[in-house]
């Protein structure tokens, strides 16, 4: 309810007639506007659904690709933030970048070493190297988190672990489904 100056008011049943409600206005509009608030009670409901049902308590680190079918794993842990090298049946992309086809990865068996990838993967270094330079603190552990498909032969994800090792990178975790919850675990080679 609006405040309005004291004084004599006709009641709510007079206020349109002409006869008491023109004497006590006196020629003057009123000033009260009622607003309507229930469209904007239920727009901002449905608004803090919608960000309520988008919100992840455990952060997304890993972009799932459309076309990798990730392995299940009953016991794993949570993956932390790192490059991500997706091999698909297709490429092998790093952080959304392509950097490979498997298909020539295949034909061309002599070498392990996949020069895309390393070089791909010396960048995302030299930009972690220049993200932390003022944390003298921060210690590079050389993390990669790898999404292998379930069909990809072991020895394309053989030539991408090691051009992984010869990049620096000697922390590999490999990207799971978690059984129990649906969501994506990391199992490192030796473990899990």
């Amino acid at each position: 309810m609006a405040i309005v100056t004291p004084g004599k008011r006709p009641a709510k049943r007079f206020q349109h007639s002409k006869v008491l409600g023109g004497k006590m206005v006196r020629g003057r509009k009123p000033t009260n506007a009622d607003l309507n608030v229930v469209p904007m009670v239920d727009m901002m409901t449905m608004l803090v659904i919608f960000l309520l049902q988008q919100f992840s308590a455990t952060g997304e680190v890993l972009y799932m690709q459309k076309d990798v079918r990730l392995p299940e794993a009953r016991h794993g842990q949570m993956i932390e933030p790192a490059p991500t090298v997706a091999i698909s049946a297709d490429q092998v992309v790093v952080t959304g970048q392509k950097v490979a086809d498997v298909a020539d990865l295949d034909r061309d068996p002599g070498y392990l070493d996949i020069p895309a990838l390393e070089e791909r993967l010396r960048e995302e270094k030299k930009r972690w190297d220049f993200i932390h330079q003022s944390d003298p603190g921060t210690k590079w552990d050389g993390l990669v988190n790898i999404q292998a498909d379930q069909k990809v032969p072991f020895r394309i994800v053989k030539r991408v672990m090691y051009s992984c090792g010869v990049a620096g990178y000697f922390n590999l975790n490999f990207a799971a489904l978690d059984v129990g919850s649906g969501s994506a675990a990391a199992t490192t080679p030796g473990g899990g």
